[in-house]
């Protein structure tokens, strides 16, 4: 798609720092990092969210964004551990709308933090909503 940034970045029509690649997914260093380090793996080919990934696809950007982590690891931005993490769609707070994973390294100081008001569920919502997908699922 000509209108996706990340389309273009892998089609080489857009600068970006790139850091590794598959058949099926890129690496590239995001330019608005939260850490130092901070990468991104998403699909050579356009998908909008993980659900729309096919499975070869999803497991080919699982596989970049280990190797991105070990990297990270073991380079001089090192981290004390990182995180992954994708949005899939505006009300998870995506942003650009082809599918992307984060890899970013952690500090213990670093100012990201993530919020959230656990809900603490019951174990009998738990199962609840277990069986329902189990369902789902089943039926797939």
């Amino acid at each position: 798609m000509s209108d996706c940034i990340f389309c273009r970045i892998v089609a080489g029509d857009a600068p970006a720092s790139m850091v590794a690649g598959n058949e099926l997914a890129v690496a590239f260093l995001d330019i608005g990092a939260f850490t130092r380090g901070h990468t991104l793996v998403v699909p050579r080919r356009h998908a909008v969210t993980f659900t729309d990934l096919t499975p070869e696809e999803a497991a080919a950007m699982t596989a970049l964004a280990q190797e991105v982590a070990r990297a990270i690891q073991s380079s001089e931005v090192r981290g004390e551990g990182f995180n992954l993490w994708m949005a899939n769609g505006a009300a998870a707070g995506q942003d650009v709308f082809h599918a992307h994973l984060h890899v970013f390294p952690r500090h213990a100081k670093d100012g990201v933090s993530v919020a959230v008001d656990a809900l603490s569920p019951t174990r009998a919502e738990l199962d609840e909503v277990a069986a329902g997908l189990r369902r789902v699922l089943e039926s797939a």
